[in-house]
C-alpha cells in the first residue's frame, strides 16, 4: 500500500524553525509554548490513518477527503493483524487516529476497548443492516462474499451451457465434480464468508441442519480438492484449471474490468451476502475531531461516490458502482448475515467443515 505523507507537515515544521531563528530566545520560548499547546490539542490540520485497504480504495478516498476538508492525511499501511497489534501496543500513547478497514465483529470482541465510541450523523444514510456496530464501528463499504466465477470455455468443454449456471444448487451438478475451486474456510477469510453465506441461504431455516446437509453434498462434489489461498481460486478459474470458483466479488470484477472475455460472474439466486467493512477511531487519538470528520466524509454521498468508483461496493446501497462490470444491487437477491451469530459459532463451524471434508476426501 502507498503512504500519503503530507508535504504540509514538513512545511509547517520549516515555518516554525524560521520563526525561532529570526526572533531570538524570546521567540523560541514562545514557539516552544505554542508547540506544546498544539501537541496537547492535536494538530488541527492532520490525520494519521492506519489501514489494510487496497491502493485503489485509499487513492479513491484520501485525496478527496483532503480536498474537501483541507486536512492532510498520513496513511500507515499494513496487514489487519499487524495494525491491530500496533494500536494495542501504543494504547498508553496513541500515535494514530483511526483504523480505516479491518474492523468487524470479531475484531470488536478482541480489540474493541482500544477504540472510541462515535456514530456519525451520516450513519442514517445507510441501510439499517449496515449502520453503526456497537456504537464504535462505522461501515463504509461492502465486500461481496458470494461470487461464483465461471470459465465459459471450460464449461463448454464439459458440455455445459454457462448461461444455465445461476445458483449454489448448480454447483452440485455431477459434471462439475472436481472442477470447482474452493478455499478452506478454516484458514481463508473469504472461504469462511462463503461458507456462512451458504449456511444462511441453503437450508429450510438460517444455519440449520438442512444447510449443513447441502454443504456436505457440495464438499463431495469438490472431490477432495481445496485450495490454500483465496487468490488461487479466481486465478485458477481464469487460467482454465477449474470450471467455476467459489470466490468473492472484488477480484472477480477486477478480472472483468481488466478485459477477461471468457469469464462470467454469477451471484447465487438463493441469496448473496455483502459483509460491511468498518472504520473506527482509536481511543485517545491525538486528532480525534479530524477522525470524526473522516468518518462523516466516508459515509456522506460524496465519500460513497468515491468508493463507487472502485470495485468495492458503497455501504449506501442506493449508490451504484460506476463500472458497468458490476451488477446493480437491484438485480441481485441480497441476503443479510447474522454477524454476531456467525462470529459466535466460527470455531465450531470451521471444525465441522474440516471433519466433513476429511471424511469425504477419499
Amino acid at each position: 500500500m502507498k503512504r500519503f505523507l503530507s508535504a504540509g507537515i514538513a512545511a509547517m515544521m520549516a515555518v516554525g524553525l524560521a520563526g525561532c531563528g529570526s526572533s531570538g530566545a524570546a521567540a523560541a520560548a514562545t514557539a516552544s509554548a505554542a508547540g506544546s499547546a498544539a501537541a496537547a490539542a492535536g494538530d488541527a490540520g492532520k490525520l494519521v490513518v492506519y489501514s489494510p485497504n487496497t491502493d485503489d480504495l485509499i487513492n479513491a478516498t484520501i485525496p478527496a477527503f483532503e480536498k474537501e476538508t483541507g486536512i492532510k492525511v498520513e496513511v500507515i499501511s499494513g496487514g489487519t493483524g499487524d495494525l491491530q497489534t500496533r494500536i494495542d501496543s501504543e494504547k498508553a500513547n496513541p500515535q494514530g487516529d483511526i483504523m480505516f478497514g479491518g474492523m468487524n465483529a470479531a475484531m470488536y470482541v478482541q480489540y474493541g476497548a482500544n477504540f472510541e465510541e462515535y456514530t456519525s450523523p451520516n450513519d442514517t444514510l445507510l441501510p439499517t443492516e449496515y449502520q453503526n456496530y456497537k456504537g464504535v464501528i462505522s461501515h463504509y463499504c461492502l465486500d461481496g462474499s458470494a461470487a461464483l466465477l465461471v470459465n465459459t470455455d471450460v464449461f463448454k468443454s464439459l458440455g455445459l451451457n454457462p448461461d444455465d449456471f445461476k445458483s449454489y444448487n448448480d454447483l452440485l451438478n455431477p459434471a462439475l465434480k472436481g472442477q470447482i475451486a474452493m478455499g478452506d474456510p478454516a484458514n481463508s477469510s473469504s472461504a469462511w464468508a462463503e461458507l456462512t453465506n451458504m449456511l444462511l441461504v441453503m437450508g429450510k431455516e438460517k444455519y440449520d441442519d438442512a444447510a449443513w446437509d447441502w454443504v456436505t453434498s457440495f464438499i463431495k462434489n469438490l472431490d477432495g480438492k481445496v485450495l490454500d489461498s483465496s487468490s488461487k481460486v479466481y486465478k485458477g478459474v481464469a487460467d482454465g484449471e477449474y470450471a467455476v470458483g467459489v470466490s468473492y466479488e472484488d477480484p472477480c470484477v477486477s478480472l472483468l474490468v481488466d478485459g477477461a472475455t471468457n469469464l462470467k460472474l454469477v451471484y447465487p439466486s438463493e441469496g448473496a451476502v455483502w459483509l460491511p467493512a468498518g472504520v473506527a477511531i482509536i481511543k485517545g487519538a491525538p486528532n480525534e475531531e479530524n477522525a470524526k470528520k473522516f468518518i462523516d466524509f466516508l459515509l456522506s454521498d460524496e465519500g460513497q461516490n468515491c468508493i463507487a468508483s472502485t470495485t468495492a461496493r458503497p455501504a449506501n446501497t442506493k449508490i451504484n458502482n460506476t463500472t458497468d462490470k458490476m451488477t446493480p444491487f437491484s438485480d441481485i437477491k441480497v441476503a443479510y448475515e447474522d454477524i454476531d451469530y456467525c462470529a459466535e459459532h466460527k470455531a465450531e463451524w470451521q471444525q465441522k467443515w474440516t471433519d466433513i471434508f476429511t471424511s469425504n476426501a477419499n
